[in-house]
């Protein structure tokens, strides 16, 4: 493990890297909110099937 380089190559990421601009920033955010939302939806429909389920069964 070369330490001198990796600091170096670790910098010149550093310096490559730029602020996001606010139209950016929103439409990564809006991707990411749909995204979780979505994941978070599909859950509750396999939830609620499998309350139904197994509700229905023991009945």
């Amino acid at each position: 493990m070369d330490v001198p380089y990796d600091l170096t190559s670790y910098v010149r990421v550093l310096k490559m890297a730029k602020t996001p601009s606010t139209n950016e920033f929103l439409q990564v955010s809006k991707i990411a909110g749909a995204g979780i939302i979505f994941i978070g939806l599909v859950g509750f429909i396999i939830g609620a099937i499998m309350v139904f389920l197994t509700s229905a069964g023991g009945a």
